[in-house]
């Protein structure tokens, strides 16, 4: 069986034996309602029809980027300045006696 290196594009053989076969599944979160077409090793006995008029396995899932925040990819600004000003209320600010 050969495939496609992503990379470099060349075509690379791949033993048989130990490599699970790669399908295009879609991937739905049932929470918001959103489906991805990606490829996966997982196969479902159920089917959805994707947009593009072909039948693919599906496979429900409880959160995906699109339903939980912390896999959306965006990243969060940190004040850190306003962690400086925390940290001195808490624990008070230039005592350096040690007490």
């Amino acid at each position: 069986m050969c495939h496609r290196c992503p990379r470099c594009g060349r075509n690379a053989s791949r033993k048989s034996r130990i490599h699970p076969v790669s399908r295009p599944v879609v991937f739905r979160d049932r929470a918001v309602d959103v489906a991805f077409l990606t490829r996966s090793t997982a196969d479902s006995g159920e089917r959805v029809e994707w947009e593009d008029g072909n039948a693919y396995p599906v496979i429900d899932v409880e959160t995906s980027s699109a339903s939980h925040p912390f896999y959306t990819g965006g990243r969060q600004v940190l004040d850190p300045a306003g962690r400086v000003e925390q940290f001195r209320r808490r624990y008070g600010a230039g005592d350096t006696s040690g007490s």
